[in-house]
């Protein structure tokens, strides 16, 4: 039986930590290609600046196109090329940092990635999420290695809408049951071999932290200041999650989250949003004890994190709508068929309208 765990090459979370981004970026090159929406650019432009006046660093901003496609990879992959970039930064949310993930890539180049938000755990990975220009789930591009450096400036974080900060802890809060169920089944890990325990107690101390220490960070958020509890769930929805989910494994509930966007409705809700409330389907499929649901639910509740179908916009709820959810889930190659028992998208209609119910 093999064992795999993987992780990127360098982690650093601190406040104030993006004021260095010129000193860490030389260690790879001396121009960089910024892959970063306007919106999140000019968020931290001060940041930059000031980081680029200690250090001198080439950047040129490439701009984000919102949605981490094909077509997109390809354009920041050719500016890379003709700009004579030899890093790719990417900075934003989870779309921003998969697109520059996949186009460093194909060029071959090492990657920064500077998430401006905890809303996911797409920081650490090697894996990016392509979408089709309706921004529907396409498929999983997994990548040859995580990024040369992770770099996490929580002052920021701590600035952003909390909405980012409580759907990192959506996108978090599965990353325990999704472990667990690819332990059972013995299915693979993204790098295609089984869990090691120290991912697996990566993901078990994802989830206790995130049941101790997601108030308190909520409050924090609200205020927009650095606390150690704000700190522990950066690092829970970040880096605890990231491992935990790689070398660990998904399974039901981030397939439901692919389902879900097939529905319009569903598409101004964050990742994390549509995670949270596929994390209770995956709990109601395995017919967990009801102990462990009612908790996962109350802790939703608690932080503001989806439960039920209305709450992710759905609300004229028809057959015919869950039943094209349920297919997509249980496509072949979905995670879903990571649970320790078959899975057809007639259970997942059952689960998805007994959550719904529970969640209500």
């Amino acid at each position: 039986m093999k064992k795999v765990m993987i992780s990127p090459s360098k982690y650093i979370q601190g406040e104030d930590e993006l004021y260095n981004l010129g000193t860490y970026g030389k260690e790879f090159s001396n121009r960089a290609l910024l892959v970063a929406s306007k919106v999140d650019q000019s968020r931290v432009q001060n940041y930059i600046d000031k980081a680029l006046e200690t250090d001198s660093f080439d950047i040129v901003y490439g701009e984000f196109g919102e949605e981490c496609t094909k077509k997109e990879i390809a354009r920041l992959q050719k500016l890379a090329e003709d700009k004579n970039c030899g890093v790719f930064i990417g900075l934003g949310g989870g779309k921003a940092l998969d697109t520059a993930k996949a186009a460093s890539f194909l060029s071959k180049k090492p990657v920064i990635i500077v998430p401006t938000i905890a809303s996911t755990d797409a920081p650490t990975s090697k894996l990016a999420i392509i979408y089709n220009e309706k921004s529907e789930f396409e498929e999983y591009f997994h990548l040859q290695k995580n990024p040369d450096l992770v770099l996490v400036d929580t002052g920021i974080i701590s600035r952003a809408p909390v909405r980012f900060l409580i759907a990192g802890m959506g996108d978090a809060l599965s990353t325990y049951f999704e472990a667990r169920s690819c332990i059972r089944s013995g299915a693979n890990n993204m790098p295609g071999g089984k869990s090691t325990k120290a991912a697996y107690a990566l993901a078990t101390l994802c989830f206790e932290t995130l049941m101790e220490e997601s108030l308190k960070a909520k409050a924090a958020c609200e205020m927009k200041v650095v606390t150690p509890a704000l700190e522990n769930i950066v690092e829970a929805n970040i880096l605890l999650s990231g491992l935990g989910f790689e070398s660990s494994g998904l399974a039901a509930a981030h397939a439901i989250h692919n389902g879900l966007t097939v529905l319009e409705e569903t598409h101004h809700y964050m990742h994390g949003e549509k995670v949270s409330f596929g994390t209770v389907v995956h709990l109601v499929l395995e017919n967990a004890p009801q102990d462990e649901i009612d908790n996962v639910i109350g802790y939703c509740k608690s932080v503001g994190l989806p439960t039920c179908l209305k709450d992710l916009g759905i609300v004229q709820v028809t057959e015919e709508k869950i039943m094209a959810v349920a297919k997509a889930a249980t496509a072949e190659g979905e995670t879903i068929h990571n649970m320790p028992f078959p899975i057809t998208a007639k259970d997942v209609y059952a689960a998805i309208m007994t959550a719904d119910k529970l969640g209500q």
